[in-house]
């Protein structure tokens, strides 16, 4: 299946200023399948380290981080040559060799025209919770995340629609021939989500029920990693914040307090667990700015959060929200709805490089997401339905004056003028798109 970052791994190959690449991202997003694929599409000759099943390589760094005696050993191990300029050498699972990791800066000082490429299920919870000595400067980093909505619409089939959408201008709406069918993907995606093996398994058997047996069983891994890889200290913490995720986004106002995690639980009890959960990958966190000037992670609150999930149909699956309810549109599922539009607007948001925040001011108004534009904060405000009246987005554009802002809706697209601001109402099959309505200069 087709996935963006193909296209930045290309990139870094062809790159002068190429540096080993540390890959990261939740488990079974699909880390190891784009790196071999990679491997196998772009170089003469693929090896793969995999030290989770083969924990004697370890050995081969425990000596010293002479580069080349390791690429000796290891090319004697995989029974392949190792050629720079013509092999990809690639590290699974590299967490379990702390040394591995830390080799990665003679790699680059002593053998840079090598390419090597390191992942790991848990490598982000290593790197900011281990005893590791990391290669500060000596490595490029890259994220992997689950397919987003344009990844799924593409392994479905209707990249050709895309490609008609992705230039639409704003003063022509688009019409049934075409919003129909997103639409209808764009509830299969709320069910589905964009972990590839339960997109694989949706594709080719067309039945909900599978894709949810293979979500079910994600979510049990994810749970075992709990046990496996936690500290033990941490572990009925990091249980519990699991659990109170979908709980917590669906309240009216879904600030993440740590008092409803478990009654008497304060920030001080539960941030490392939190931090645990999202160094996984396995949510996100989105904090408060009062004072929305660039950079906006200069006046980010992080005492003051929301927490999403990585994935949305791993989201409605902890939700307990059939794929039934999505398709018919049931309001029994109402206090979902919003988060479950939120959500996916967020893993848009990320996935096309932004790094969201929100606004509020007082007790009277929210603005859903603000990110840093070209010239100013572009906010965003999301809405579950066709229903675009935005009373908050309107008085962040009359008190702030930003350039542009988008509202994301089942509505069709438009542009108008809020206050000052432009502003391009976008279906929220579209979000993907954003990068091309962004104001060019």
């Amino acid at each position: 299946m087709y996935r963006e970052i193909s296209e930045k791994l290309k990139e870094w190959k062809g790159s002068r200023r190429r540096k080993p690449l540390i890959l990261t991202g939740v488990r079974q997003c699909g880390k190891t399948y784009i790196v071999e694929q990679f491997g196998k599409e772009q170089f003469d000759n693929l090896v793969t380290i995999n030290f989770e099943r083969e924990p004697a390589c370890a050995d081969v760094f425990a000596y010293d981080f002479d580069v080349r005696r390791i690429i000796r050993e290891l090319a004697r191990i995989a029974r392949d040559q190792i050629e720079p300029g013509k092999t990809l050498l690639f590290f699974d699972e590299i967490q379990e060799c702390p040394r591995a990791i830390t080799s990665l800066k003679y790699f680059c000082e002593d053998m840079r025209e090598l390419h090597v490429i390191a992942a790991g299920s848990l490598l982000g919870v290593a790197l900011n919770h281990e005893n590791i000595s990391f290669p500060v400067g000596k490595v490029n980093r890259m994220q992997l995340y689950p397919m987003n909505f344009r990844e799924y619409a593409i392994a479905c089939g209707v990249e050709d629609t895309l490609a008609t959408l992705s230039e639409w201008p704003t003063d022509r709406p688009v019409p049934d021939l075409y919003s129909v069918p997103m639409m209808k993907l764009l509830k299969e995606y709320m069910i589905i989500g964009g972990m590839p093996e339960v997109v694989q398994t949706w594709i080719d058997t067309q039945s909900y029920e599978d894709a949810e047996e293979e979500q079910t069983d994600i979510i049990a891994d994810y749970e075992d990693d709990f046990a496996k890889h936690a500290p033990v200290d941490q572990l009925p913490k990091i249980r519990m914040i699991w659990e109170s995720v979908p709980v917590q986004l669906a309240k009216e106002n879904n600030k993440f307090v740590f008092s409803h995690v478990k009654a008497g639980k304060r920030a001080a009890d539960l941030e490392d667990a939190l931090r645990w959960l999202a160094d996984a990958g396995l949510i996100y966190q989105l904090e408060l700015v009062e004072k929305p000037e660039i950079p906006l992670s200069g006046f980010a609150d992080k005492t003051y959060f929301k927490v999403y999930m990585s994935d949305i149909g791993l989201l409605r699956v902890r939700s307990g929200i059939s794929a039934e309810t999505i398709l018919n549109g049931s309001g029994q599922y109402i206090k979902y709805k919003g988060a479950l539009a939120e959500n996916l607007v967020y893993e848009e948001l990320v996935s096309l490089g932004k790094h969201p925040y929100f606004w509020r001011s007082g007790n009277t108004a929210e603005l859903d997401f603000l990110y840093d534009g070209r010239e100013s904060v572009v906010p965003v405000e999301v809405k579950s339905a066709d229903n675009t009246q935005a009373k908050s987005y309107r008085q962040f554009c009359r008190r702030y004056r930003p350039q542009e802002g988008f509202k994301i809706s089942m509505k069709n697209i438009a542009e108008n003028m809020c206050e000052m601001t432009r502003t391009i109402s976008l279906p929220m099959y579209m979000v993907w798109n954003i990068p091309h309505y962004e104001t060019r200069k």
